[in-house]
């Protein structure tokens, strides 16, 4: 408790107590405190996590949707396999950021392609539902040339307006979503 004030008020510095606690002294009282405290927290979090069902459903969703997520940034950011050469702690933050942004890119023009599919196939008289969209991943990469020959000269072609309108019924997948989450149910 009296570091946690003694932080906030100013009296110590976050940086000069990560230092201390980084060294990995056994016998420092804070050290101690503080591993004990991550312990018991460990330790609540794993019993909730056994023992409430709905829990457990909503962590593998989310691991499920953060791991491709994570290698499709991966391939984004191929150069050097993915280590940032650089100890400069602003360098290594933008070399983030920058694949960061280019994947997100990536992402919403897969998005705006797929968008352009859909359109099309239902204009063919296709029956598109929401489990069929739900399947697919805006992580493709097969059309991307990350080697290939790049032009410059359609940088100054305005693009068309963009259409967010998909004429597909969601409701009755968030429906499902809501019912697994334990949303859907009476208290």
């Amino acid at each position: 408790m009296r570091v946690a004030i003694s932080v906030r008020e100013g009296a110590i510095s976050s940086a000069t107590l990560l230092k201390r606690l980084r060294s990995g002294s056994h016998k420092n009282a804070t050290y101690t405190a503080f591993r004990e405290v991550g312990r018991a927290i460990r330790t609540v979090q794993l019993l909730r996590y056994l023992t409430d069902a709905p829990l457990r459903r909503r962590v593998t969703a989310a691991t499920n949707k953060v791991e491709p997520f994570n290698r499709f940034s991966q391939w984004v950011g191929f150069g050097n396999q993915g280590v940032i050469a650089d100890n400069d702690p602003v360098e290594q933050e933008k070399a983030m950021k920058f694949n960061a942004l280019l994947t997100n890119a990536v992402i919403f023009h897969n998005a705006l392609d797929i968008a352009e599919i859909v359109r099309q196939l239902l204009e063919e008289g296709w029956e598109i539902g929401p489990e069929d969209l739900a399947h697919i991943s805006p992580y493709l990469t097969e059309h991307v040339k990350r080697f290939g020959e790049y032009s410059t000269h359609e940088l100054g072609i305005q693009p068309e307006a963009y259409d967010p309108k998909l004429d597909v019924d969601f409701t009755p997948l968030r429906d499902q979503d809501l019912t697994a989450a334990g949303f859907g149910q009476a208290a």
